[in-house]
């Protein structure tokens, strides 16, 4: 009992000094998330396809009023052997908000599709955003602003105008595990108006990977003679979060 009576008063003592230790703080959250995803579908018999699309998008938020966002986009299909799709996209975009709702917007994007019948096209715009929705089961941004674009026809006629942009994301989310997701860009010039419509389904198979069944309606509204101005993209894919 000697013994014991120290080893009580010592435990009393360090009884408050303990109470007051400080709680670990919360680990704090990832600011570079992102998302990679691959598709891949081949047909074998009267008619030989071969189709494939790879999607990569990278998001910064230091948990300010900063976000910057980095996409890329490739696809391609080849039917018996003779390509007939061959597109690539690649975009950076930074946000900056000033308030829960609102936000102030650059963005830069560089496309190239060999049977649009522009070799190449690059934009630069500046403008406003509004979340006019943002629950957890819905979230709606609208964008409107100006800026500039470059274009390169397979003619050979280089195409420089001014731009009006405008945009839509929603994201209806469905369940813990899938999600609706609904794109529309309008770039509207003197010469050219260009739209791309983006619809995706998003359903979580196990862990960080999904299954994503998308639709990709791009249209140019001034292209040469002979050449489609309305090109479509269906795919599967397998999605990674990071």
């Amino acid at each position: 009992m000697r013994q014991l009576y120290p080893l009580a008063l010592l435990a009393v003592a360090a009884g408050p000094a303990l109470a007051q230790a400080p709680a670990p703080a919360p680990a704090a959250a990832d600011p570079l998330v992102g998302t990679v995803s691959l598709g891949y579908l081949a047909t074998t018999g009267n008619t030989e396809s071969k189709n494939a699309n790879a999607s990569f998008k990278v998001t910064w938020d230091l948990d300010g009023p900063w976000k910057h966002d980095w996409t890329a986009l490739a696809i391609n299909a080849r039917t018996d052997g003779i390509t007939t799709a061959e597109s690539y996209a690649a975009g950076y975009k930074a946000q900056r908000d000033f308030s829960e709702t609102s936000y102030l917007f650059f963005s830069a994007d560089w496309r190239q599709d060999r049977f649009s019948g522009y070799d190449r096209q690059v934009s630069e715009a500046i403008g406003y955003g509004r979340r006019l929705l943002d629950t957890p089961r819905n979230r709606l941004a609208l964008e409107g602003g100006a800026g500039t674009k470059q274009s390169d026809l397979v003619t050979g006629e280089e195409l420089d105008e001014a731009i009006v942009r405008g945009a839509l994301d929603y994201v209806l989310t469905i369940s813990e595990t899938s999600e609706f997701n609904q794109k529309l860009l309008i770039e509207q010039g003197d010469e050219n108006r260009y739209t791309e419509s983006t619809t995706s389904l998003k359903a979580r198979v196990v862990g960080n990977i999904a299954v994503v069944l998308s639709v990709v309606i791009k249209k140019n509204s001034d292209v040469p003679v002979g050449i489609e101005n309305t090109d479509r993209f269906s795919s599967v894919s397998l999605e990674y979060a990071f």
